[in-house]
């Protein structure tokens, strides 16, 4: 593991190391993390999260998602463009979820904004920066997995320019990997091949 390239588990299935080191990591890494996220809502919740998670790490926020999707009325736009300053401070007083107030307010701002977008023209947005996984090598390690790109970081100045707070080049780049529109399963991960090519699939 030291070495940053895949780790076998007790089932013998090889994987990305992160992905066996909390037991809360095997089925995300396995059946959600890289692959093709579509639609406005699933999008935002996973804008909203990944922006949440920024400066923790995102066990602290995949063990507390359901309690996340209880309080934001399960990531619907038209729902949480909605909320109102009893809403703000319910949220605020949630044990449950990670009650940051820059946080809270940019989730609640983004979801008004979005609101008046047309349908599909966030998931469209989004999908535009993904890269031509052709041009992209399989990384190997840890080591080869970039936090920053150049496409997560036109995307986080798209999203700015569009309204949305509180994603920047490192956010947006989680947010890519998460929703499938790069591949960073190492090379040697077992997941890797069922998830490449399928990044431009809707699902």
């Amino acid at each position: 593991m030291t070495d940053g390239s895949v780790v076998t588990g007790p089932d013998g299935k090889p994987r990305c190391p992160w992905g066996l080191s909390a037991e809360d990591y095997v089925a995300y890494h396995d059946s959600e993390w890289g692959r093709p996220v579509h639609g406005d809502d699933a999008l935002f919740e996973r804008l909203s999260l990944e922006a949440f998670q920024s400066g923790l790490s995102w066990i602290t926020i995949l063990r507390r998602r359901e309690t996340f999707r209880d309080a934001f009325g399960s990531f619907k736009i038209a729902s949480v463009a909605e909320f109102t300053d009893a809403d703000r401070e319910r949220l605020l007083a949630d044990p449950g979820i990670i009650r940051n107030r820059a946080k809270v307010d940019a989730t609640l701002a983004n979801a008004r904004v979005l609101a008046d977008w047309s349908e599909g023209e966030l998931d469209t947005l989004i999908w535009s920066f993904a890269p031509d996984a052709a041009k992209r090598p399989a990384p190997r390690t840890n080591a080869d997995v970039p936090a920053v790109t150049d496409e997560s970081t036109a995307l986080a100045k798209a999203l700015k320019k569009a309204g949305i707070r509180f994603v920047g080049p490192t956010t947006a780049y989680a947010l890519m990997q998460a929703c499938g529109l790069v591949n960073d399963h190492l090379a040697d991960c077992f997941v890797r091949d069922s998830v490449a090519g399928a990044g431009a699939a809707r699902g």
